[in-house]
């Protein structure tokens, strides 16, 4: 599936959605009117899909990036120290915007882009940029695409935390650059096995730039051993040359340009693409199926006199209130837990930091002088990446164990309640069964059970950590005399520690609550969605019936309409799910006319 053959399909699965939207506000279902519009279809057309590109200092970065867009927008011959951080999106024209690590966002003229993009900044202003966001109408850009393209370094090692642990992680694709002069270094090798494989391993396209300076059988020499080396780190490497000079020249059958964005658009649609299409398919499914709880009672209402009407109006807000109760009993579980969860981790940190401290004079006294200076910063971040490791690892477990429990509880409550519900309409109501896969959509991950929450969360919650703790772990003083440098070293270094884990403390307390808000919200929904939904359905019947709209005949023939309308929507949700999965060569043979083959695989 190619992106405009995405595009097509993102539309037909947005007008799915916007049908069942339809068919809530046509039978009362207010909320869920509502939560479709915000949650689903809002949702749908703002995805994007993330490029990031990343690559040491010199090897033609920027200029790759400008071949890409068509056009010589970002600088080139920028310096490692002064290079920020750009997001490249889709604008009709060319604009500007600086992002501040504040969260404060100043507009840009896009001729003063390049001059921001080397740490100008404006006049009397000392905030830290986080990262410019740059608008243009490229063509690669208008499909929904945001390029970011992150500082070059001298060594990968020494990337930034942020870059490392939080844009690689969230990216779709990852577009990274090698020098056809010298390629794959030690320091890259090094990156790649220690930081960049473990999970992005099957999002990697491999690019070598500079292609147009070498000659011909150069270039298949370079290709052999590139492909050959990266082999050993990658099972089966995607390498593509380009020359984006001879690009940016107008050239662009030979500059390996357009090869290289055929791959990423399949790829985007076809593995990115897919995966989104399903979230939202499956939260769909799950609405549609709420949906008809609210057309039965709508239907059973018709046939009730107006006091009785009133009645169970009365007993369903009544039990919805009683419901309360439970609820909130299920929302101070999860405080409970995640302040607990935010207590240990604020020990583990302190007993960190602790044990280190204690060490680090045995550590400075062993090394040598030279060794000290060039590594003592190194030997600080990697010991506090490798607690920080573990310690994220341990507490997105704990949460993973928390929303388990939380979900088994709701879907027991949810259970209860369509029993009760049954009883209050005086009707037999088909047990409601809780989509755990809403909340994984609420929370943004995909495929919460099978790819494990605890994974995902501890992915995000470490590049939080490190970016936080990064800066300050670099702060180590470098004395002007060998000896008076070990006395200044230990001095520092337990200061150095205590303000990283200051950074850090409130950033893994932010986390966390963050996570329990999430949980805590979809509580609330999945707890009082059926309630709610039957009630304003019941509300609208008795407005309607009140306003002497429609006599019950009208009234039973326009449910009818509505069921049969939901009921041919949720088939159409269905089908598109699955033709997601079927293979695309299969998918060629339905569109020629030839009988669809049962899916190979399900969502």
């Amino acid at each position: 599936m190619m992106l405009d053959a995405f595009r097509e399909r993102k539309l037909d699965v947005t007008l799915a959605l916007t049908e069942l939207s339809e068919i809530a506000g046509g039978v009362g279902a207010r909320s869920l009117k509502e939560r479709i519009d915000r949650d689903l279809v809002k949702k749908l057309e703002e995805d994007r899909f993330h490029l990031v590109v990343v690559g040491e200092f010199n090897h033609g970065k920027s200029t790759f990036v400008n071949a890409l867009l068509g056009h010589d927008v970002l600088p080139t011959g920028v310096t490692p120290t002064t290079a920020t951080i750009h997001h490249l999106k889709y604008a009709e024209k060319p604009e500007g915007t600086v992002a501040y690590a504040s969260g404060k966002r100043e507009a840009l003229a896009f001729d003063q882009v390049k001059r921001f993009a080397v740490g100008g900044g404006s006049a009397g202003n000392t905030e830290e940029i986080d990262f410019i966001e740059v608008g243009y109408p490229a063509p690669l850009l208008k499909e929904r695409i945001l390029l970011v393209d992150t500082p070059g370094v001298n060594d990968l090692s020494l990337q930034r935390a942020d870059i490392t642990y939080s844009y690689i992680p969230r990216a779709d694709a990852v577009l990274f650059l090698l020098d056809a002069g010298q390629i794959l270094k030690e320091s890259e090798r090094v990156f790649l096995e220690e930081k960049l494989l473990k999970g992005s391993r099957d999002k990697i396209v491999f690019v070598i730039t500079k292609w147009d300076l070498l000659s011909s059988d150069e270039q298949a020499e370079a290709l052999a051993y590139a492909k050959d080396q990266l082999a050993r780190l990658v099972k089966g490497p995607l390498v593509f040359p380009v020359a984006a000079e001879t690009a940016l020249a107008g050239n662009l059958a030979g500059s390996g340009i357009p090869e290289l964005l055929t791959h990423l658009t399949t790829f985007l649609a076809e593995e990115r693409g897919r995966i989104m299409l399903d979230n939202a398919l499956g939260e769909g499914l799950g609405v549609s199926s709420l949906l008809g709880k609210g057309i039965d009672a709508s239907r059973r209402a018709v046939s009730m006199k107006t006091e009785e009407l009133a009645r169970r109006i009365d007993v369903l807000e009544k039990d919805l209130a009683g419901q309360a109760g439970t609820i909130e009993q299920r929302r101070s579980k999860i405080r409970e837990e995640v302040t607990g969860i935010k207590v240990g981790g604020r020990k583990d940190l302190d007993r960190f930091v602790d044990d280190v401290i204690r060490q680090i004079p045995n550590v400075i006294d062993a090394a040598k002088p030279e060794d000290l200076k060039a590594y003592l910063g190194g030997f600080l971040e990697d010991t506090f990446r490798d607690w920080a490791e573990r310690e994220t690892k341990e507490i997105s477990a704990q949460l993973e164990t928390l929303a388990e429990k939380t979900i088994a509880l709701i879907r027991e409550d949810a259970h209860e309640t369509t029993r009760r519900l049954g009883e209050d309409l005086g009707t037999d109501v088909k047990r409601l069964e809780v989509q755990v896969d809403t909340f994984g959509y609420d929370v943004g991950i995909l495929a919460l059970m099978s790819v494990g929450l605890g994974v995902m969360f501890a992915n995000v919650l470490l590049g939080v950590l490190l970016a936080g703790a990064a800066p300050v772990l670099a702060l180590v003083v470098k004395g002007k005399v060998e000896g008076e440098y070990r006395k200044q070293a230990k001095q520092m270094a337990p200061e150095v520690l205590r303000a990283a884990a200051a950074k850090v403390a409130p950033k893994l307390d932010e986390m966390i609550d963050d996570f329990g808000q999430k949980l805590d919200a979809w509580v609330v929904t999945a707890g009082e969605e059926l309630h709610r939904e039957v009630l304003e359905v019941l509300h609208a019947s008795r407005t309607a019936r009140e306003g002497g709209a429609q006599d019950e005949a009208g009234a039973r023939r326009d449910i009818d309409a509505q069921a049969a309308r939901l009921l041919k929507a949720h088939g159409r949700l269905e089908d598109m799910r699955a033709a997601l999965w079927v293979p695309h060569e299969a998918r060629v043979r339905i569109a020629d006319g030839d009988p669809p083959p049962a899916p190979t695989a399900q969502a």
